[in-house]
């Protein structure tokens, strides 16, 4: 089946029809997709894709689009400095919202100080999965905290730009001796950009994999720029595939940096790709 030429048909199982109606600072009724067949990918929202919106805002957002597990970006949501009674009170109004608060990040670990306060913002926040980002000195006192708090810990690859990470396998080769919940939050589209097939590595990796940023890129090069999903260069029913052969069970959560100003249209677009590609397989 050629993805360009029913590109129209997959949209339509996925409700784009109804989402791409969605305007910056308007939001249509509640949109209902199709029933995923066979294989159920929990999808999610990465806050960073809203990071132009206010947390209330990405929460109306999350459950206008029914991706009901969402990743916080806490520069702009919930910041790490809060107080404990503020972040319980994010916390809280997130749950209380309908939504499965299951992780947060990319949190930047640079120093043993950075490591501690990511962990203890997982304990108050109640998260289970820390997307972060380290160094190779601090790899350790990571792994040990891990087993301190009993909290997964995904560290993201960031592409070519990244020279400590850019790609799962730089992740893994450093990783895959530590605690078995120390691993992987593959990007896709930095993945591509590095020239590698993300459908690949979810193969080659997938006892590490803990979460994973779903989005598509211009190119499989460094310039390559982020676009809708279903535009790019990524392979996405090769993805889903991937994902469907090795049982994966986390959250898939859409990272959508294109547009952070009026991004809606963009973001409900690719959630109707994706939605459309899981019902027709």
């Amino acid at each position: 089946m050629s993805i360009n030429t029913n590109r129209r048909n997959f949209l339509k199982k996925g409700g784009l029809l109804c989402a791409t109606t969605i305007a910056a600072g308007s939001f249509p009724l509640k949109i209902h997709y199709a029933a995923t067949k066979n294989f159920e990918l929990q999808l999610g929202l990465a806050s960073y894709t809203t990071r132009s919106f206010s947390l209330d805002e990405t929460i109306l957002i999350a459950n206008r689009l029914e991706l009901k597990n969402i990743s916080i970006k806490d520069t702009f949501h919930l910041p790490i400095n809060s107080s404990v009674e503020e972040l319980k009170a994010g916390s809280r109004k997130i749950i209380d919202a309908g939504l499965n608060f299951y992780g947060g990040g990319v949190f930047y670990m640079k120093k043993p100080e950075d490591v501690n306060r990511v962990f203890n913002y997982a304990k108050i926040t109640g998260i289970g999965t820390i997307i972060g980002a380290t160094t190779p000195d601090l790899l350790s006192l990571v792994n040990e905290k891990i087993k301190e708090y009993g909290i997964i810990v995904a560290i993201h690859n960031h592409g070519p730009e990244d020279k400590i990470f850019p790609t799962p396998e730089s992740v893994y080769s450093v990783i895959k001796n530590f605690d078995p919940r120390f691993g992987l939050c593959i990007d896709l589209g930095h993945t591509q950009r590095c020239g590698v097939d993300p459908a690949i590595d979810i193969l080659r990796y997938a006892d590490r994999i803990f979460d994973l940023h779903l989005k598509d890129v211009t190119s499989s090069t460094a310039d390559g720029k982020e676009i809708e999903i279903g535009r790019g260069v990524i392979n996405i029913p090769e993805v889903i595939r991937a994902l469907k052969e090795i049982n994966y069970k986390y959250i898939a959560s859409f990272e959508f940096e294109k547009d952070k100003n009026n991004l809606l249209p963009g973001l409900a677009e690719s959630v109707g790709y994706v939605r459309g590609i899981l019902a027709s397989q």
